[in-house]
């Protein structure tokens, strides 16, 4: 017997099958093999239809059963990841009313911090721990605010993995950890914070039921069972955004434990044990998968728009699709430091780390007698692993101790300029681990099936394929950060 997770990215859908019986991975798949496209009709703006997620999931399922030979009627159920703070409304016969706000959509920053203030800041971060800042709610009340005749047709509001599992389900579900990440859950109170959608003039009764992220969130529909090629009755038995589940794949589930990920955007998520922040308008503390009123599990979330995506833009544009790992091999070429070019990998919307900057990418220090696409590659590489190092700085004034650092093996950190930057700079190792957002989803059903007794359980058979020390002497990194540091400031402060 199976368990299927899918990872709903705003790239592409991922589909992993594990063996219910100890968790092992059968097969992953993707699709569509090109990244899907990112709507941007204005400047800052960033949505992608709800309805081509659910078309590549059916593909992307159907082609993971057909590539196995196996048959439907032996996978037991599912597990759902997504894409963090974006916004899906549909109507009273559950259809899309318009494209999904995604998460790299900056148009709700100013209404976000209109909320702040009108609420109050104290009692935002007391009750909260955020700021409403630029997330679901705040996209919301954008709607609300400048279409209104969309609005009115709202029957639910949800995030993308709540879309996903009412296709496959017909049931309008979300959780305290979604809720959360949409900047709508009282910590204080363990609650909705009905507060603070009364002061954006949003009606509580939009918000679909909730459940907890281990649980039944509804079962497979005659309909989704017929688009999706999965069988029937099988229950949906976990969700979570895609850090939270980044970190549970990765078995990062109690304080002090650190989950980083380079994807489009880049995350160092943390676990924290105190209901507490200093660091509201820079970083986010969401509710962890785990997270109970009597067992407090926040995960501190600092995450960084432009990373992946520059890379792949540099490719993209300037290499003739190159691959990956050849960027990699030339950029190992140039010393660090990239002989002076830098890069503020910052073009992709609006940086939370930067308090709410849009003020896109800067390449500074190109010499055309020297630099050569090598180091583009390298100072991209260096740029992004910059920013990380700057963010944890960030965290670590939140109170948050980095002593080791797990990531997935399906990311940035498997270019060694990037990781061993990153590892010198912070002084603490890093652990490629191989899983993925879609097999930890499949896990987390299985563990809230009752097939495992802890995650811990589910993902034992995960080894640690590569582990990055840091460098040494550390000196020339030093210097690099520095002068890229200083960069940075400047441009914050123009």
């Amino acid at each position: 017997m199976y368990w299927i997770g899918f990872d709903i990215g705003s790239s592409s859908i991922k589909a992993a099958l594990i063996n219910s019986d100890d968790g092992s991975v059968v097969d992953i798949a993707q699709y569509p093999k090109k990244e899907m496209p990112i709507i941007s009709i204005n400047l800052g703006w960033g949505e992608q239809d709800p309805e081509l997620w659910w078309k590549h999931l059916c593909t992307v399922t159907q082609e993971l059963i057909s590539n196995n030979n196996i048959s439907k009627n032996n996978i037991k159920g599912i597990g759902i990841s997504y894409q963090m703070h974006g916004l899906v409304t549909v109507d009273k016969n559950l259809q899309p009313l318009r494209p999904s706000i995604i998460w790299c959509d900056s148009r709700a920053v100013e209404i976000g911090e209109q909320l702040f203030q009108a609420s109050g800041t104290d009692k935002c971060v007391e009750h909260l721990l955020n700021s409403p800042g630029n997330f679901t709610l705040s996209k919301l009340k954008w709607v609300k605010d400048n279409e209104p005749d969309t609005y009115k047709k709202i029957h639910k509001f949800m995030l993308p993995g709540d879309y996903i599992a009412l296709k496959l389900s017909g049931s309008a579900v979300t959780t305290p950890s979604g809720l959360s990440e949409g900047i709508m859950w009282d910590f204080k109170q363990n609650d909705v914070a009905s507060w603070l959608l009364e002061d954006a003039g949003i009606d509580p009764e939009l918000i679909p039921e909730i459940r907890p992220s281990f649980s039944e969130q509804g079962i497979v529909s005659k309909q989704g069972a017929q688009e999706s090629g999965l069988p029937e009755g099988i229950p949906i038995m976990y969700r979570a955004g895609d850090q939270p589940n980044n970190a549970l794949a990765l078995n990062v589930m109690e304080p002090g434990e650190i989950a980083a990920t380079g994807g489009t955007s880049g995350v160092v998520y943390a676990i924290s044990g105190q209901k507490n922040t200093q660091e509201h308008t820079r970083i986010n503390s969401f509710a962890h998968t785990n997270h109970t009123e009597d067992n407090i599990r926040i995960g501190k979330l600092l995450c960084i728009n432009g990373t992946g995506i520059q890379y792949s833009w540099v490719r993209n544009e300037l290499t003739n699709a190159l691959s990956y790992n050849s960027m990699n091999e030339q950029a190992e070429s140039v010393p660090i430091g990239s002989e002076g070019l830098n890069i503020l990998p910052f073009g992709n919307g609006a940086e939370r780390m930067l308090n709410n900057s849009n003020k896109g990418s800067r390449i500074t220090n190109l010499n055309f007698n020297v630099h050569k696409a090598p180091h583009i590659f390298r100072a991209a590489l260096e740029g992004i692993a910059f920013s990380f190092v700057y963010g944890m700085e960030i965290l670590k004034n939140d109170g948050v101790d980095i002593a080791s650092i797990k990531a997935g093996n399906d990311n940035l950190f498997r270019a060694g300029i990037f990781s061993r930057t990153i590892a010198t700079l912070t002084n603490s190792k890093i652990d490629i681990v191989e899983t993925t957002g879609a097999v930890g989803a499949a896990r987390a059903a299985a563990f809230a099936f009752g097939d495992f007794k802890s995650i811990g359980d589910a993902t034992a058979m995960d080894a640690v394929q590569l582990t990055y020390e840091p460098d040494t002497p550390a000196e020339k990194y030093r210097e690099a950060y520095h002068e890229w540091k200083q960069l940075l400031e400047e441009y914050i402060d123009n």
